[in-house]
């Protein structure tokens, strides 16, 4: 009896030591997700600032909500974005001269548009909802490219997760537009 005691316990630590094989293989990842992740980042970094402005600056409450939540969002999403692109050891911004592989500057607000916008008295609110408008309509275009042609299952999910999102923004702005 000893001795199989003794040979159970070596079995079970001997098992213990040997590393479990992967369950599921490696998911893949190709260009089209990189260049979201990285077009994302562009984007959120841009429409960060404009959120904050207009968190800080809007008359009407519920625009400032909306400008907060999405910064919220943006700060979440950016972290999940930086981890995967430090991940797969790619850059956070495309290369010069990439152009985003034919989609051009899609994610560009210009300066001149916050610096405008800053120094809007009566209109600002009115500004703004047009500024994050079209900012959040570029977020889902970039979003609708991975969704498109992305290979990696979480960032497809991801995709999906900000189409939603800023399209129930974009309604709300519009409602917002409508009635300002």
């Amino acid at each position: 009896m000893g001795t199989r005691l003794i040979a159970l316990v070596l079995l079970l630590v001997v098992s213990g030591c040997t590393p479990r094989p992967e369950t599921t293989p490696a998911q893949a990842n190709n260009a089209t997700d990189v260049m979201f992740l990285q077009m994302g980042l562009a984007q959120i970094d841009e429409g960060d600032d404009l959120a904050t402005l207009v968190a800080q600056r809007a008359e009407d409450p519920a625009l400032r909500t909306l400008a907060t939540d999405l910064g919220g969002q943006w700060r979440e999403e950016d972290g999940t974005m930086r981890r995967w692109l430090l991940g797969w050891q790619q850059p956070l911004t495309p290369g010069p001269g990439t152009d985003h592989a034919g989609h051009g500057h899609l994610h560009t607000l210009r300066p001149a548009d916050l610096a405008d916008l800053k120094s809007r008295k009566s209109d600002f609110d009115r500004t703004a909802v047009g500024l994050l408008l079209s900012h959040l309509g570029n977020c889902v275009e970039t979003s609708r490219m991975e969704s498109a042609g992305g290979a990696y299952p979480p960032a497809r999910a991801l995709a999906r997760t900000i189409t939603e999102r800023r399209q129930s923004q974009v309604r709300a702005l519009l409602t917002m537009a409508a009635s300002g």
